[in-house]
């Protein structure tokens, strides 16, 4: 069956959207909200799909590529608010201070990639580079003059990818300190120019 790639996704999807996101983030995630299913939950009311390109076949979301402008972002609706609410204030506090670990902001002309993943039965058909490809055209038609994400140090595949497709290493950070809690002990910051 074909996939189609398109901004956002019909409400329906989003049951799929916020199981994928989880299947590819909860555990880096795991800390901030240890049980599964009420993380899934608290995915799947927050998620902006508009910022976001996805990757349907039939009534399943395959693939998905995350990012942020000024405007907001893919898992913008995940708030203080939202998580007290959630899960009581000594473990909404817990998981915004986690949270807070994460965030990143975009410079002036720049897009941020908030996330991408495929399912993994999904993988090796071009999938993640058609979801690129729409970022980039994205990028290009809404005047960004670059692309950021940060690829963490047990993904090195995801690595390969991005450099593929031009993206340049421009700093790696290192925090071993950290591993307990977020799942990974360093980061490497990446840089794709949009063409003119």
């Amino acid at each position: 069956m074909d996939n189609k790639i398109q901004q956002g996704w019909d409400i329906q999807h989003t049951p799929s959207a916020a199981a994928l996101y989880n299947e590819a983030f909860g555990s880096k995630f795991a800390r901030a909200i240890p049980n599964s299913r009420k993380r899934v939950e608290i995915i799947t009311a927050c998620l902006l799909p508009e910022f976001s390109f996805a990757a349907v076949e039939g009534q399943q979301i395959i693939g998905l590529a995350g990012f942020q402008t000024p405007q907001g972002s893919l898992t913008g609706g995940i708030n203080a608010k939202q998580l007290l609410s959630a899960l009581g204030v000594i473990r909404g506090l817990w998981a915004c201070a986690v949270f807070s670990l994460f965030e990143r902001k975009p410079d002036p002309g720049e897009l941020v990639m908030d996330g991408i993943v495929v399912s993994a039965e999904h993988r090796g058909r071009g999938i993640g580079t058609q979801l690129l490809d729409e970022l980039f055209n994205y990028a290009a038609d809404n005047k960004f003059k670059t692309i950021r994400l940060d690829v963490i140090d047990t993904n090195p595949r995801a690595r390969k990818l991005y450099e593929s497709k031009g993206f340049v290493a421009t700093k790696t950070e290192h925090f071993p300190y950290l591993k307990w809690l977020i799942g990974f002990s360093g980061a490497t910051t990446m840089v794709f120019t949009v063409p003119r």
